[in-house]
């Protein structure tokens, strides 16, 4: 447990500083509210529709797949790194899970989830 005590104490006064310049922006930063500034930013241009408008489930989807095999590219990095170490059997490891990421990514065209029809 002694050796916790330097990472507490860092995330502490981490989470301190943190706060202190939350409120010390509140009261010394500027504030001179106006409708320019109040208004929505879209591109520079002003805003066509509301902001509240609802996604389509494709959107969800393309973005969980993405976060999904972006995850497993992760994986990847590791193995690059110690590839030489790994030798043969690292190697069918990683060619497996390849492998098992392409079926995956087989399996998602194939139902249609990237499609945007």
């Amino acid at each position: 447990m002694q050796a916790y005590i330097p990472i507490f104490i860092m995330i502490g006064v981490g989470l301190f500083l943190g706060v202190v310049f939350l409120i010390l922006q509140r009261y010394l930063g500027p504030h001179r509210p106006n409708p320019e500034k109040l208004s929505t930013y879209e591109s520079g241009m002003p805003p066509v529709r509301t902001a509240r408008e609802r996604f389509s489930v494709k959107y969800y989807m393309v973005a969980m797949l993405f976060i999904l095999f972006d995850i497993e590219v992760i994986f990847l990095y590791p193995w690059a790194v110690n590839f030489r170490a790994l030798g043969l059997f690292g190697y069918v490891e990683m060619i497996l899970f390849i492998f098992i990421l392409l079926i995956g990514y087989l399996y998602i065209l194939k139902k249609g989830a990237l499609q945007w029809d």
